[in-house]
């Protein structure tokens, strides 16, 4: 059988991988250590797990508009404009199955073939295959560790182009935790308007940021015509498996990618839309108990890896990641690479985490710490042991 050109330009998520490297361990008997997956440890709070039963009871299972319950869409803008100040309506939202197919729409709606779109490197993997799959140019900007992997758009207007029609920015950062300073978003914005492209913001971790520093999205300036914001129910709710996320911009770019949306997915499950109008719309206390937790995890992880002697690991702003610079072990003892690190930690170590190729990177992994400390420092005392064998 012969596939398709277009989905030979990707590969299979380097994440979800490593998830399924690790799981197969576990479900054999293996104990291991698993810092890759980038998924919340925490329960989905019971009030939005009720409203789940709730719609269940009441046969709320039939097909929905493919864009999402009108209810639903005004609990998200409402929400936004609560949390941030902006102004949507319920007909500039569109409801996906996860924020990543809000990424993927956005991204089939605005690139063509030779299309240029703009990523920060490091960058998510996926923003990278699917500029791919569409067939677009992913032109990539490298950020500086000295400098806390920052975005700088003077640096992003540099490379804009007549073929640039995307610029992708993700704070707080998957995989760095690195968060944009909102001075520099908003020029990123005026660059955006100036030349006629879209910035899509993708606010995945919005709402984890650490040392005080507060939540900030571009959607509160009322931008339409060059902004488009994806964010998601999964991180915020720990509602990884429910699938749900949005998109808040322009009613012309959403009306495309909802004509893409009804030829794949069709609507979100009409259950979860009925439990993330409660987690939108319920008590928001999870979230503030999560953050306090993962500060705790962050200072934790940060202060044993620099505790290794060669490791390099800067402080996270935001997110649940670390991405530590382990360059003084590579091309000793045949660690080759970080792949090879990688796979030689999950075989001898048994600790998973996610080699930096995957994030356009060659000389760091990352880890996440969405994990119990019990784990965090498991993980820790056999990344010691390994590293002082190097």
């Amino acid at each position: 059988m012969q596939f398709s050109e277009r989905v030979s330009r990707i590969s299979v998520s380097s994440t979800a991988a490593v998830v399924a490297k690790a799981d197969q361990l576990k479900s054999s008997g293996v104990d291991v250590v698993d810092f890759g997956a980038g998924e919340p440890d925490f329960p989905t709070p019971d009030n939005i797990k009720r409203a789940a039963v709730a719609a269940l009871d009441q046969d709320f299972t039939k097909y929905t508009p493919t864009g999402g319950i009108r209810d639903l869409r005004q609990a998200v803008v409402d929400r936004h404009r609560q949390d941030f100040g902006s102004d949507y309506s319920p007909e500039e939202c569109l409801i996906t199955v996860g924020g990543k197919h809000a990424i993927f729409e956005a991204v089939a709606s605005t690139i063509d073939h030779g299309d240029e779109a703009i990523l920060m490197v490091p960058y998510w993997v996926s923003f990278l295959d699917i500029v791919n799959y569409a067939g677009g140019k992913p032109v990539l900007l490298e950020t500086r560790e000295s400098e806390g992997f920052a975005v700088r758009a003077e640096a992003v207007a540099k490379l804009v182009t007549p073929r640039t029609r995307l610029i992708i920015i993700n704070s707080p950062s998957n995989p760095t935790g690195a968060v944009a300073p909102p001075d520099e978003m908003l020029k990123l914005l005026d660059l955006a308007r100036r030349h006629n492209v879209l910035l899509m913001s993708d606010e995945c971790y919005c709402h984890f940021l650490y040392d005080g520093r507060q939540p900030f999205s571009l959607g509160s300036t009322k931008d339409r015509e060059n902004l488009l914001i994806v964010g998601s129910l999964s991180k915020t709710y720990a509602m990884t498996g429910w699938r749900v996320g949005f998109a808040l911009g322009a009613s012309k770019l959403l009306a495309n990618m909802l004509k893409l949306q009804s030829h794949s997915t069709s609507n979100a499950s009409s259950i979860v839309q009925k439990a993330a109008i409660e987690a939108l719309r319920g008590p928001q206390d999870s979230v503030g108990t999560m953050l306090a937790e993962y500060q705790r995890r962050r200072d934790r992880i940060v202060a044993g890896l620099r505790s290794i002697r060669g490791i390099q690991c800067g402080l996270p702003q935001g997110a649940f990641y670390v991405y530590p610079n382990v360059s003084a072990y590579l091309r000793k003892d045949g660690l080759g690479d970080t792949t090879a690190l990688a796979a030689r930690l999950l075989d001898e170590a048994r600790v998973a985490l996610v080699p930096g190729p995957a994030f356009g990177t060659q000389d760091h992994v990352r880890i996440s710490y969405a994990t119990s400390q019990e784990q965090i420092d498991k993980g820790l005392e056999r990344l010691k042991d390994f590293f002082a064998k190097c």
